[in-house]
């Protein structure tokens, strides 16, 4: 088997289709981890908690704490990438040890059973009897606003600066924008939000919005909803970035940089599909069935090069499928329940259905939710914004999905996924003993007032 592309796709893939005695070979051209590893999930969580722990010394007077905090960003940015290191040194033991073999190169199929692979030695080829293409995403440029590392930022760049920014001029409010103007605006950085939409995290229920936006601002975060970023220049050591709303109205907005974050795109234009006789959809990504296959039945795509959602730990999942169903074995892909989460300050994270989505699907809902303003947990860490709602099919109380706002909504989430791939009751979850004072009750307080039997709701 050859995978190309050792994202958390491709590595476990590679580690799953090696312990089920298939010979592998992977092949990564930048690191392995993949963007997910080394330049998204985890070095923009470890400067998510390093603001986190330097706003929360800054901003407690109330508890008769008061602090005089400085940020040494560099010793920030290096300890980042002392976590990253020791992850993707990780990553690489665990392929070795399941006995894959590992290639620093860039793959290309070149016809149906034999790649191209270019390395620093030089170019060889590799035959394979099946293949998993895992080459993941890269960030969407913005024309007139490609990505210089200077005055123009992507992602990969806001996380690896030298120092904190006085200001920032954001283009996009999507999950990375968020977090990343969260992180940030609790550095000490001025920072203006870029919207064409009309509010935050535009692929979330109205309440989960305002409740994110509201807490951004209460940061100093200013947002310009409904403006296009139309062009900028530079001013000195900094820019002017000229936004335009729908009726043609211009506005011009001071920063020392620009950090463009409209969103992400499949990588297929690196790896010679063509070659295979596969072609991408209209929205760029690789069709492929229940198992992870491909129009070619020996191929198989993973991960975002698959579709959406864009999610690192659906990635895995599907990885361990595909390898399984090339060995032979009982495998198919099941999403329904595939949980998804935003770093932002609450936290967001939800499982299955929405309440519009359940009705639209034909359920009759039951919709439980529980405040985390009468969580006492909540209030013992000054969080009292945000809820859980549960939402279930009312004839039967089985648990169709989850939305959750609050501090480690992304670990509270698991329990509802976990009732959602069981199928479990609404009388399952409530009548299940929580740990008290929890965030966790709160799981419990929204089921029980889904089934009509909240004691601390109403």
């Amino acid at each position: 088997m050859l995978i190309v592309g050792a994202g958390p796709g491709g590595y476990v893939a590679a580690i799953r289709a090696a312990q089920l005695g298939l010979d592998v070979t992977l092949v990564e051209r930048d690191a392995y981890g993949g963007t997910c590893l080394n330049y998204g999930c985890i070095p923009s969580k470890a400067l998510i908690h390093g603001s986190d722990v330097a706003h929360e010394a800054r901003n407690a007077e109330d508890l008769g704490i008061t602090a005089d905090v400085e940020v040494d960003f560099a010793k920030l940015v290096d300890w980042k990438d002392n976590v990253v290191d020791q992850l993707t040194g990780g990553v690489e033991n665990l392929c070795q040890a399941a006995g894959a073999t590992l290639i620093e190169g860039t793959a290309r199929f070149v016809d149906d059973h034999v790649a191209e692979v270019e390395t620093d030695g030089g170019a060889s080829t590799l035959a394979f009897e099946n293949a998993i293409v895992a080459t993941g995403s890269r960030v969407i440029e913005i024309p007139g606003f490609e990505p210089d590392g200077e005055y123009v930022l992507d992602s990969r760049d806001a996380l690896d600066l030298d120092e904190i920014p006085d200001s920032l001029v954001v283009i996009g409010a999507g999950y990375i924008g968020m977090e990343l103007s969260t992180v940030f605006a609790k550095l000490g950085t001025d920072v203006t939000v870029v919207e064409m939409l009309e509010d935050v995290l535009p692929m979330y229920e109205g309440d989960i919005s305002r409740i994110v936006r509201e807490e951004a601002a209460d940061l100093g975060i200013e947002f310009r909803f409904g403006e296009l970023a139309a062009d900028w220049e530079r001013d000195g050591d900094g820019v002017v970035v000229t936004t335009e709303d729908e009726d043609g109205a211009t506005a011009e907005l001071k920063a020392d940089a620009v950090l463009a974050v409209p969103g992400r795109e499949p990588i297929t234009d690196t790896v010679g599909l063509g070659a295979l006789g596969i072609e991408p959809d209209d929205d760029g990504f690789v069709p492929t069935d229940a198992q992870g296959r491909t129009a070619r039945d020996h191929v198989f795509a993973i991960g975002d090069v698959a579709g959406e959602p864009m999610l690192a730990h659906k990635a895995s999942h599907e990885g361990e499928v595909a390898a399984a169903a090339v060995a032979g074995e009982p495998a198919a892909l099941d999403h329904r329940a595939m949980p998804a989460a935003v770093f932002t300050d609450p936290e967001v994270a939800t499982v299955g259905l929405t309440e519009a989505d359940a009705e639209e699907a034909g359920y009759t809902t039951a919709v439980g939710q529980m405040p985390l303003s009468g969580n006492g947990r909540a209030l013992t860490v000054e969080s009292p914004e945000g809820f859980v709602r549960i939402v279930a099919d009312a004839p039967t109380g089985t648990v169709l999905g989850a939305q959750i706002v609050a501090p480690e909504a992304s670990e509270l989430i698991g329990e509802v996924a976990l009732a959602v791939e069981q199928r479990l009751t609404l009388e399952e979850l409530a009548g299940t003993v929580h740990t008290h004072p929890t965030l966790s009750e709160a799981i419990m307080e929204a089921a029980a007032d889904a089934a009509g039997e909240a004691i601390h709701t109403h």
